[in-house]
């Protein structure tokens, strides 16, 4: 709602366009079942919630868009410590490319903002997984490479070994300089391995 899931995006994709010849694509998910209430305010309550505009400058991706990457990095808000509606429901949309395993093999891992602290940031990507399985796509977690960044006790982060990550609070918390290091750090080491992925596989 506030796009600190988008920032985070634009940093992970400055990280991961930082490694020689991988090409880097911003997509966004939207909500097709309009009956769904979940973050689907009108222009009238999202102005008087001081939510910035939707981006119009991010193409929208498909199911079907899904088969030509090579790899993905899947960031969204946290609900209750899990997966919004919005990115269930895409991915409840992918049971086509299921059925003939279309993204077997596929690295694949997340980011996310949560409103506060707390472990739902780990739950939150641990949602995310399942989706991974069943597809056969391989979980890529950040772990603890960003090293002393992870320890950090003297300033709010959000972020786990799960993937990078913000807290939003009401919506006016931008992420921290941390923060965006760590998803630039995320960007570059998962577009390390999705491209050692697609030369052993080549």
């Amino acid at each position: 709602m506030y796009g600190h899931a988008a920032t985070l995006a634009e940093e992970i994709k400055r990280g991961a366009a930082s490694v020689a010849g991988v090409e880097v694509k911003l997509w966004q998910v939207v909500l097709h079942n309009q009956h769904m209430y979940i973050y689907t305010y009108s222009d009238e309550v999202l102005e008087k919630m001081s939510a910035p505009p939707k981006r119009d400058d991010v193409p929208v991706i498909t199911p079907a868009d899904l088969p030509e990457a090579d790899g993905f990095l899947f960031g969204f808000a946290s609900r209750f410590g899990m997966m919004p509606a919005q990115f269930k429901e895409f991915m409840d949309g992918t049971g086509g490319l299921w059925c003939e395993q279309k993204l077997a093999g596929k690295p694949a891992g997340f980011f996310c903002s949560t409103g506060c602290q707390g472990c739902v940031q780990e739950t939150t990507a641990l949602t995310g997984v399942t989706q991974l399985v069943h597809h056969g796509m391989i979980f890529v977690p950040r772990g603890y490479t960003f090293g002393a960044g992870m320890f950090e006790m003297d300033e709010l982060k959000g972020g786990s070994p799960y993937g990078a990550g913000t807290y939003a609070g009401e919506g006016a918390r931008v992420p921290s300089a941390l923060e965006l290091q760590q998803a630039f750090h995320q960007g570059k080491s998962f577009a390390e391995i999705a491209k050692k992925l697609k030369g052993s596989s080549a």
